[in-house]
């Protein structure tokens, strides 16, 4: 039986408030984050994303399969991306020696001058768009928050409802 609209939990003022509230920043962050890298240092904050993922990583190296997952991104995207960082000399690309199936990006020490480069910019617009216009309680209880609903979207994503 089709569900009707008096099946549906409509939000109340305080929860339409706040919801869009969250999609405004959900909307604006990323390119405030993306204007200036772009503007400072040549990067789109994706690209950025790979960047940081594979400094942090052991040997500098990951799967591609994993830094997908990492930067929330289609294989399709970041192999773009990916050719992109490999034309400036950032990133290589080689077949898995564990697993011939596989592909493996490897940051160039290029790459980590870059990141190096990029990063100090990068933490102090974080710092100034996220974490400065809040106290510590409302740090602690934003991790708690996203944590919270990061839960809940993780199942939707692979088996959305009806």
């Amino acid at each position: 039986m089709p569900k009707t609209d008096n099946d549906v939990p409509w939000l109340d003022a305080e929860e339409q408030e706040v919801w869009l509230g969250l999609v405004g920043v959900i909307m604006r962050l990323p390119g405030a984050l993306d204007a200036q890298l772009r503007r400072d240092s040549g990067l789109s904050h994706f690209e950025y994303l790979i960047l940081a993922g594979l400094s942090m990583a052991d040997d500098q190296t990951m799967r591609m399969t994993d830094i997908a997952y990492f930067a929330e991104s289609s294989l399709s995207r970041l192999s773009h991306a990916c050719r992109r960082l490999e034309q400036q000399g950032w990133v290589t690309r080689d077949v898995d020696p564990t697993d011939g199936r596989a592909t493996v990006a490897t940051l160039t020490e290029a790459g980590h001058a870059k990141i190096v480069e990029a990063a100090p910019g990068h933490v102090r617009n974080v710092r100034a768009l996220v974490f400065d216009p809040l106290t510590r309680a409302q740090v602690k209880q934003l991790g708690q928050i996203t944590a919270r609903i990061d839960a809940a979207v993780g199942p939707w994503l692979v088996n959305p409802p009806s």
